[in-house]
């Protein structure tokens, strides 16, 4: 069967569009600076690309922030999101 995901389209690192990235599986990447997050929970992944320096500074400025993701439901060939 078919699974469906719902999230916010923004990413809450620097607001890229999500929309815009990569999806691999249930892992989508913001294509600004390649954070991560799986859209069964909207964990993160990897919160930046990369271990050098600026990576280093933005984990700074910014810590971690999990994506908002919204309950999916079928029904009647609909798809219903929560939000």
């Amino acid at each position: 069967s078919d699974r469906y995901f719902a999230a916010n389209n923004r990413c809450p690192h620097m607001g890229g569009k999500l929309s815009q990235g990569k999806l691999e599986g249930t892992v989508v990447t913001c294509p600004r600076h390649g954070s991560q997050f799986d859209l069964t929970n909207g964990q993160v992944v990897r919160w930046l690309k990369g271990s050098g320096f600026l990576s280093r500074v933005g984990k700074a400025l910014k810590s971690p922030r999990s994506l908002a993701t919204y309950n999916v439901k079928v029904e009647d060939d609909r798809i219903w999101i929560e939000i």
